[in-house]
């Protein structure tokens, strides 16, 4: 199986050995991925502007989409869940944040260290989402000491496993 990962000019991505990256992932241009990170299938991390970084054991997951732009990078830390359609353009997420299904955080953005951004939510420009704080709704409101370290850890944890089971079991049939 082929990688659909991708130099774009002289901006050639920067992939750990112990990353993985499903066939169907695709990773194109200015973009890093530290030692253990994930991008599943359907996953677009497009580094063509500025610079996208994933941290450690951070999982990407299906049909997400990240890009930056010419002015702002996108950097997810370690061990952070970017959760299934989400979008992040622009944005910081530190380590051990999750990013639910759906989500959109946009330009400038910060989502700090154990905080949560609650599915479909949509975090606006500027935005920072405290340490143990929930992001929901449309536009996104904060609610404040509700996130648990072991909600971010278990659904990290599962993927970090997973990883795994595709490396040794993938194939096409």
């Amino acid at each position: 199986m082929s990688l659909a990962v991708y130099a774009l000019g002289d901006k050639v991505p920067l992939i750990h050995p112990d990353a993985y990256v499903h066939p169907d992932g695709t990773v194109i241009g200015n973009v890093t991925l530290e030692r253990g990170a994930s991008v599943w299938p359907g996953a677009v991390l497009r580094g063509d502007d500025g610079a996208i970084v994933i941290g450690a054991r951070t999982s990407v997951q299906d049909c997400a989409v990240i890009h930056c732009t010419d002015e702002l990078d996108t950097v997810v830390g370690a061990e952070s869940v970017i959760a299934h359609l989400a979008h992040l353009e622009g944005c910081v997420v530190e380590d051990r944040a999750l990013v639910g299904n759906g989500a959109v955080v946009l330009h400038n953005a910060v989502i700090r260290t154990n905080a949560l951004v609650g599915a479909n939510a949509v975090v606006p420009a500027g935005m920072v989402v405290p340490t143990g704080a929930m992001a929901l709704g449309v536009p996104a409101k904060l609610r404040e000491g509700a996130v648990t370290p072991e909600m971010i850890a278990t659904p990290m944890r599962t993927y970090i496993e997973r990883v795994g089971l595709y490396r040794e079991g993938l194939r096409l049939v």
